[in-house]
């Protein structure tokens, strides 16, 4: 009964974003949600901790963090735009360690997706019991090598630090 009910939410869903579906889209549809309902059926999703249900720290991070993130975001989008312009300057792509505060994986997780998804850098691996963060950056200037990717993961880091831990 569950599996049904899931698989007529995911169906539902499913029609809904096709906004006006057509026969293909409904026919398509039934098999992908059944197999999204299969596939996924036995995912382990832990306890629901006391974090979930604090709202404080959901508009902190919606009116905090995520401006702070969209400014980033903007701000990385030009440098990164700038660069494939102007082929003069210089590309020097290196991989940066950048030490964590948090501890917390919905923390770890959410600081690594948002380097990643920060135009000009990419989260490449994350040591959890040493708090490190390993950071691919498009751009690492010589005598400033950790300073870019360290400055850009603190931004985000020190907010998330007040919502997850």
């Amino acid at each position: 009964m569950k599996r049904m009910a899931v698989m007529t939410g995911c169906y539902l869903t499913w029609c809904f974003f096709n906004w006006v579906p057509g026969l293909q889209a409904l026919i398509i549809g039934l098999p992908v949600a059944a197999l999204v309902v299969y596939l996924t059926e036995n995912i382990p999703y832990g306890k629901v901790s006391a974090l979930h249900f604090q709202p404080g720290r959901h508009l902190r991070f919606i009116f905090h963090y995520m401006p702070i993130f969209w400014w980033e975001h903007f701000k990385a989008n030009v440098e990164v735009a700038y660069r494939v312009l102007h082929p003069r300057l210089p590309i020097r792509p290196a991989v940066v360690r950048v030490k964590t505060e948090l501890k917390t994986d919905i923390g770890l997780t959410l600081l690594a997706n948002s380097v990643s998804l920060v135009p000009g850098t990419t989260s490449v691996d994350l040591d959890h019991e040493k708090g490190i963060l390993y950071v691919h950056c498009m751009y690492v200037s010589p005598t400033d090598v950790d300073g870019v990717a360290k400055r850009r993961v603190q931004r985000f880091e020190k907010i998330l630090v007040k919502i997850f831990e």
